[in-house]
């Protein structure tokens, strides 16, 4: 680092920094920098989800969920160039408004943007990037927690757990008509190559698992080093399990198509905590209300949904707010996750896990 004691500044709301910064980054930082804290003063606060209308999906205008309160504040955009004056580093979170370029309108601009959560695109500018500023994202983190989810989301499928569940409480007993499956041996068709399915792929391997992964980025020399195989769409997506991890974009929209969802075997676990357009929707609601498949789904297209009664009380989709990244352990470490891997890269060039390459942009979550 070029200063005795280098600036840093925290663009995330007090209650932020609670949730993403522990007690061990906090000493961290205040060994290593001059930090600027945003206060109260420096937060606007989070508008109220609203559903959106009921359109769109199967389903449509049917019971909605409660509404959710106000969430976390975020930054005031108009407080981003005050606290960010003379920093060398910024550490960005969820509620950090974008960055506009005019930070490094002088060439004196922070060397480093540490963002202690996932996807930087709706943060900043990729011209920023290549004009050699060290980004750095906790999405790889944060792909730990996804990947538990995934794995969780299988097991609890593949054994029929909301059905016997469901049938217990309302007074019933064992369910003749249905016995759960092992994950062990099976065949699982991975859609995208990205850290959440690696972290998944790396949770799996006691299970002995035959890993079909498709993504066209994906070389057989990477694939051999994953310990899995490379698929087409049409073979991961024939797996009595199919979990997706891509990003969103165009190339992706509606990639997991009706036709595709109806070549399942029946009785396949799907398993979405991607992005919700990836996949078609309607289609996989039907034919999991028909009973012929399983899904587990944490995205969707729209977002929040609105599902009709019939779909809500269905035992063979587990449906969950989009929270597979969201654990507490995760999110308090992720701050620490993205600094440690910035002062390295500050101090001799290293990147780690989290750097966030400028010639994968395109490609990225």
């Amino acid at each position: 680092m070029t200063n005795a004691t280098p600036r840093l500044a925290a663009l995330m709301s007090p209650e932020r920094a609670e949730d993403v910064v522990d007690a061990q980054t906090r000493k961290l930082l205040e060994e290593r920098f001059e930090v600027v804290w945003a206060t109260a003063d420096h937060t606007l606060a989070a508008p109220t989800k609203q559903h959106a209308p009921g359109a769109g999906s199967a389903g449509a205008g049917g019971r909605r969920a409660p509404l959710p309160g106000a969430g976390v504040p975020g930054i005031d955009p108009a407080a981003v160039g005050e606290l960010a004056a003379g920093a060398e580093v910024l550490l960005t979170s969820w509620g950090t408004p974008r960055l506009g370029k005019e930070l490094w309108a002088d060439g004196r601009g922070p060397k480093v943007v540490a963002h202690a959560a996932g996807t930087v695109k709706n943060l900043i500018d990729p011209v920023v990037l290549e004009a050699g500023v060290g980004m750095f994202s906790a999405g790889p983190r944060i792909a730990w927690s996804v990947g538990e989810y995934c794995l969780g989301a299988m097991l609890t499928l593949a054994r029929r757990l909301p059905r016997f569940d469901a049938a217990l409480r309302g007074g019933g007993w064992k369910q003749s008509a249905y016995r759960g499956h092992e994950l062990r041996g099976a065949k699982v068709g991975i859609v995208g190559a990205s850290s959440t399915a690696r972290a998944l792929i790396a949770m799996l391997k006691p299970y002995e698992c035959d890993l079909a992964v498709y993504d066209p980025y994906l070389n057989d020399e990477r694939a051999a080093k994953l310990g899995v195989r490379t698929a087409t769409l049409e073979d991961a997506a024939s797996a009595p399990f199919l979990s997706i991890h891509v990003p969103n974009v165009p190339e992706t929209k509606g990639m997991i198509t009706r036709e595709l969802i109806e070549n399942l075997p029946d009785g396949a676990v799907v398993v979405n905590s991607s992005r919700g357009p990836a996949i078609d929707q309607p289609a996989l609601l039907q034919n999991a209300l028909s009973g012929r498949i399983y899904a587990a789904l944490d995205v969707y297209d729209p977002e929040p949904p609105t599902f009709d009664e019939h779909v809500l009380e269905s035992h063979n989709l587990l449906l969950t707010p989009h929270i597979a990244g969201d654990t507490a352990e995760g999110h308090l470490a992720l701050a620490g996750y993205v600094l440690r891997d910035a002062i390295k890269w500050l101090e001799d060039g290293t990147r780690g896990e989290s750097f966030v390459d400028p010639a994968t942009w395109s490609i990225a979550a």
